[in-house]
């Protein structure tokens, strides 16, 4: 009993933790580009966030994308009036 457990659990170490190491340097990747950002763009809260939150890179592409944008252009309608 104990040698299939011990098989098992080899089988999914040798699978799931070169996932684990690829997730981690994804969400880094992603979080220092958000956070860099944020910190450019004078955002102190969203560097917070960014800096507590942990998922997979989903909050910090969501922030490169969307939310940094709409505060350059509203930064932008600003200026030209």
């Amino acid at each position: 009993m104990f040698e299939m457990y011990y098989l098992f659990w080899n089988i999914l170490g040798g699978i799931f933790f070169p996932l684990l190491v690829l997730m981690i340097v994804w969400e880094f990747v992603w979080k220092l580009i958000a956070m860099w950002k944020a910190a450019r763009k004078d955002s102190p809260i969203w560097f917070v966030v960014l800096a507590i939150v942990n998922s997979l890179g989903i909050l910090s592409i969501l922030y490169i994308y969307v939310f940094s944008e709409m505060k350059s252009k509203r930064t932008v309608r600003k200026r030209k009036r």
